[in-house]
Formats: C-alpha cells, sequence, structure tokens
C-alpha cells in the first residue's frame, strides 16, 4: 500500500477528527445558552462588529452566503438577530442584534475560557497556542486562495 493512502499520514483527518471533537466539546455550553456552533460563530462576528452584512459574515467565517442566510433567518426567529435591507442597497441584507442577542454576549462570556482549559493538553499551551493559530491561518489563508 502506498504510505500517502494511509489514514495516519492524513493531516486532513487530523483536522477534521479535532474539529469535530471541539465542536462536540463547545455543545454542552453552547445548548445552555441556546446557540449551535455556527450560530455562537456568527454571534461572535456580530459582537466584535455590530449591523454587518450578510455577504460580510459569510466571508469572515468562510462560508457561502446561500449557507449563512438560512442560519440568520433561523436567529431572527429565535429572537437573537434582526435582519433589514440596506438603506443604499436595498438588495443587500443587514444583520444586527437583538437586545437579546446582546445580552448572550455576556453569557457566553465564560465559554472561551472554559474551552481553553478544554483544548489544553502538553503540545497546546498559553505559550504555544499563538504558534499554532499562525500556523492554521497560514493554512487556511493558502487553501482559501484554492
Amino acid at each position: 500500500m502506498d504510505p500517502a493512502l494511509k489514514l495516519e499520514n492524513q493531516l486532513c483527518f487530523r483536522l477534521y477528527t479535532a474539529s469535530r471533537l471541539i465542536t462536540q466539546a463547545y455543545h454542552p455550553l453552547l445548548s445552555k445558552i441556546g446557540l449551535t456552533y455556527p450560530q455562537y460563530l456568527v454571534m461572535m462576528v456580530l459582537w466584535e462588529n455590530d449591523g454587518q452584512k450578510v455577504n460580510d459574515i459569510a466571508k469572515r467565517l468562510y462560508l457561502e452566503t446561500n449557507t449563512v442566510t438560512p442560519l440568520l433567518k433561523r436567529m431572527e426567529a429565535e429572537g437573537f438577530v434582526k435582519r433589514s435591507r440596506g438603506a443604499e442597497d436595498g438588495r443587500q441584507v443587514i444583520v444586527s442584534l437583538t437586545p437579546k442577542g446582546r445580552k448572550l454576549e455576556q453569557e457566553a462570556g465564560c465559554i472561551p475560557y472554559k474551552m481553553g482549559g478544554a483544548v489544553a493538553c502538553r503540545s497546546i499551551t498559553q505559550e504555544t497556542a499563538p504558534g499554532l493559530f499562525a500556523t492554521l491561518d497560514d493554512l487556511i489563508g493558502h487553501l482559501s486562495k484554492l
């Protein structure tokens, strides 16, 4: 067998597994505040900068707008965000936090700290995390251009 075809030699499998397990670890924390992991990502984007275009949110999350739009509709139905037409261009949809969505930021404040403790291991510490982030950012930047 070609060693390149062995599962143990695949970076993609490690990244997929790590991503799936991290998302699984987020689940109990996010369910307490009524969010799914993709909704949490949208909320973090809006907590950083409220009142964004759907296209900008999708771009920031490396997703297509047709993936983000149904997610935003559910979030609007749950009262976390509101969608409105852009004043300058009625074709654009602007997404803004509702008071309920803004309040959720306080409730979510402990999640990064709890997850930081959950992912800490021999090779990922406060000291090594920035290097890991830089490596992953480089990989994401490279792959997003393909």
